[in-house]
């Protein structure tokens, strides 16, 4: 009973949909009828600028962390993986909008910095690598799905296969990024990018430091 309790209470901690909330409290409309339609923090961005991207990224980072921890404290560390994949799922299906929100980007973050922070701090350089030499936002999270398994492999089997199921998630996700990327009209980052990369490592280093203090 507490394995269901827990997965039930990851889904929806998950399906908190931050971005559509905070769209819809600043009078910008239904952000599932702009941009790409996602409720994340990328199509937030297109709306509400560096900030909101990054206030969004760090709240739907938040709620995966927490569905790890909350996993890993009253059963395993895999187990708390696995919470972290229900969070996402709750992100990319929240009950609360009719089964429509976001991609997962931030929660596969927040999964990797839960369970180890140097698993966050090698995707983060991949995601920033890729994103600022090509302006794909969407094209650095699909590496770093692509990259995932093998780092959860390292750490344990079942861990592997958490990870392995996370990817997979967002990768579906991101179906209509991959075909597009493939047929070269992939959308651009509109944002400046070298201020997004300072405020973004100025991010992740605080959210490490926060995720060390915690488990020293």
């Amino acid at each position: 009973m507490i394995y269901a309790i827990l997965l039930a209470a990851a889904y929806l901690l998950g399906s908190i949909p931050f971005g559509w909330l905070l769209v819809k409290l600043l009078g910008r409309g239904d952000l599932r009828k702009i941009g790409s339609g996602g409720t994340g923090a990328t199509n937030v961005g297109r709306v509400l600028g560096l900030s909101g991207f990054v206030g969004v990224w760090a709240l739907d980072m938040a709620k995966t962390i927490a569905a790890v921890m909350i996993g890993a404290h009253f059963i395993s560390p895999a187990f708390g993986a696995l919470c972290g994949f229900f969070a996402i799922f709750g992100h990319c299906f929240p009950i609360w909008l009719k089964f429509r929100g976001g991609k997962g980007n931030a929660g596969m973050f927040g999964v990797l910095l839960a369970v180890n922070p140097i698993m966050f701090i090698v995707v983060g350089i991949e995601w920033l690598l890729v994103a600022i030499t090509t302006r794909y936002s969407s094209l650095g999270a699909i590496v770093g799905f692509l990259v995932m398994p093998l780092l959860g492999f390292a750490v344990g089997f079942n861990m592997g296969l958490v990870f392995v199921a996370i990817a997979a998630l967002c990768l579906f996700q991101h179906r209509e990024n991959i075909k597009r990327l493939l047929a070269g009209t992939e959308s651009k980052m509109q944002m400046n990018i070298k201020k997004l990369a300072i405020v973004l490592v100025i991010v992740g280093l605080i959210l490490t430091g926060i995720m060390i203090a915690i488990n020293v």
